[in-house]
């Protein structure tokens, strides 16, 4: 069975973005992309919210061609235009979307069936609203949250209301020089 994998960059006090939706205060380096590297080398399947979908469609299918392409650029745009994209959203459709499902309602039973499937791991990176929507659900197996050495004090939280206790499992953790530290968990079912 294929694993829905969460990543989210948080700070300390547990906020996904700042009030106005800034994310500036993520603190990125190398080799936090090689890291992640190795994650998305084990997936095939990229699962996003809509707002975060146009956000990544409307940079990586073209970031390896740009002049000031990095390594993490060239990497993850080969690997973006690659996997199968699944898009939770009630307002757009699939018409004319290449290797992309869009998901509008059904969300257990679609996500399972997708899981079910033979394949690698399913990612989504970021996606708050979409990732609050499956937690809820108890879709998400693993949990990489990378905690930013800093206090927002406000913003959108990481984690919502839970309808129910979700228990987790520490795998492993990896600190990084820039001081973010990495938490991999998983959930523990019953």
């Amino acid at each position: 069975m294929r694993h829905l994998i969460f990543f989210m960059h948080t700070s300390l006090d547990g906020f996904v973005a700042g009030p106005k939706g800034e994310m500036n205060w993520i603190t990125i380096e190398e080799s936090i992309f090689d890291f992640v590297a190795t994650m998305t080398d084990k997936a095939d399947t990229a699962l996003y919210g809509r707002v975060t979908y146009e956000l990544m469609q409307n940079y990586w299918p073209t970031a390896a061609e740009q002049p000031a392409a990095t390594k993490h650029d060239k990497e993850h745009s080969a690997w973006y235009k690659r996997v199968q994209k699944i898009v939770l959203s009630r307002t757009i459709s699939d018409n004319g979307l290449e290797n992309t499902i869009v998901l509008h309602d059904h969300l257990a039973d679609n996500i399972n069936k997708i899981k079910d499937q033979d394949g690698k791991n399913i990612l989504i990176f970021g996606s708050p609203s979409a990732s609050h929507a499956l937690m809820r659900l108890g879709l998400i197996d693993e949990f990489w949250l990378f905690v930013n050495p800093i206090l927002l004090g406000q913003g959108m939280p990481l984690f919502e209301e839970a309808s129910q206790a979700t228990r987790l499992k520490l795998v492993e953790t990896k600190t990084f020089s820039c001081g973010v530290v990495a938490l991999h968990y998983e959930a523990k079912r019953d």
